[in-house]
């Protein structure tokens, strides 16, 4: 690696997202641009926001982490030949995966074009597509909920997921089962609520529902399990699984019958290739999530997607569903059938519109590495 620039971005959503722990209007994040000796350019990003909502990090802890910590780390191991090296690299460095996994999503990206291959080939992806499901936030109004579903409904996606907190749960699943009936329906609560509410899953039971997701606290895996001996509905674990060894606890325990693996809530791609092949031995099904990425770390989204362990639609839209403007070309699009198609081209197959970058950004960094 020749030299490594960093970009706090900012995007305006088209609309505000609202999920049990806040609001989201602009979203913030860290893309990463990793550059060798020939010129090649490998793509990231860090999906942090500039507060410590879904995650303790942020993109100035991110950006800090990376001064300080791992581009000096990088500056004396320039010479890494494939990404799974990376993670040796910063292993010294506790937590911040996020920021982990947006130097290693650009690795992976250049790793794949060195080659002049798909990126979801090198992982060992078996489909060339990915099949979509939209997720609607708190809306709190139940007309607005209703044209919402309806309208993503007629626009193909798979399966309709809600976000939930207390006073929003109940109610809105009952009116979209009465309307729309037996449609693949889940909930997401965002560690919303306690085993104190344990009735509001008691009556969640009832609707048939794909699964409950992360109903409980975002560091738990016991009460998950005690809440999973209750409902019959599966608990899907989202915040709560951060690693392998999370997965593999959680599995022992009976905290959940599901993961929504987030390739960079876990760290970046290889160890959401560790807890996709242990759920797959276990014949634990996964899907595959997003935190509002731009179409750069929705690239490694559809990559991940395409894992045959992948059994439930994703959270992975296409990019008008929040963006007014894309900084990928093409953008990302849902076909008439609810699915994306992945793109063939090496890499993470997408061209990434650097100057859309340079005008959005709010800051720039730059550092050589060789």
């Amino acid at each position: 690696m020749k030299k490594i620039r960093l970009y706090h971005f900012v995007a305006r959503l088209r609309e505000s997202f609202e999920t049990s722990f806040g609001k989201t209007i602009d979203r913030h994040c860290v893309l990463v641009a990793v550059e060798d000796s020939s010129g090649l350019i490998g793509w990231g990003e860090a999906p942090v926001d500039d507060g410590p909502w879904y995650s303790y990090e942020t993109v100035d802890t991110t950006l800090y982490v990376y001064r300080e910590f791992i581009i000096p780390l990088l500056k004396k191991h320039s010479g890494i030949e494939h990404p799974v090296e990376f993670q040796d690299i910063v292993s010294s460095i506790r937590g911040y995966r996020m920021a982990k996994a947006g130097i290693e999503f650009a690795l992976w990206d250049l790793y794949a074009k060195s080659l002049g291959k798909p990126l979801y080939k090198l992982i060992g992806g078996v489909r060339d597509y990915i099949v979509s499901g939209v997720s609607i936030g708190v809306i709190g109004d139940m007309d607005r909920l209703i044209k919402s579903v309806e309208y993503y409904l007629d626009r193909g996606y798979r399966r309709v997921k809600i976000k939930i907190k207390p006073g929003w749960d109940v109610e809105p699943v009952k009116t979209i089962r009465k309307l729309f009936g037996d449609i693949p329906l889940q909930v997401d609560a965002n560690a919303a609520y306690t085993l104190f509410d344990k009735h509001v899953f008691l009556e969640l039971d009832k609707y048939g529902l794909t699964m409950i997701e992360q109903p409980l606290s975002y560091e738990d895996l016991y009460e998950h399990s005690i809440l999973q001996s209750m409902i019959k509905t599966p608990i899907c674990l989202d915040e709560s699984i951060k690693s392998l060894s999370d997965a593999i606890a959680g599995h022992r325990l009976g905290s959940y019958r599901v993961i929504n693996v987030k390739p960079a809530r876990v760290g970046g791609i290889l160890e959401t290739i560790k807890i996709h092949d242990y759920t797959m031995m276990h014949n634990i099904p996964i899907w595959i999530g997003g935190m509002l990425e731009t179409g750069i770390g929705r690239a490694f989204q559809v990559a991940a997607a395409t894992l045959p362990n992948v059994r439930y639609p994703n959270d992975i839209s296409e990019s008008s569903r929040y963006y007014e403007e894309e900084i990928v070309e093409p953008p990302w699009t849902l076909r008439s059938n609810g699915t994306i198609e992945v793109p063939k081209k090496p890499g993470i197959g997408v061209e990434v519109l650097e100057e859309k970058i340079e005008k959005y950004a709010k800051r720039k960094y730059e550092y050589k590495l060789a």
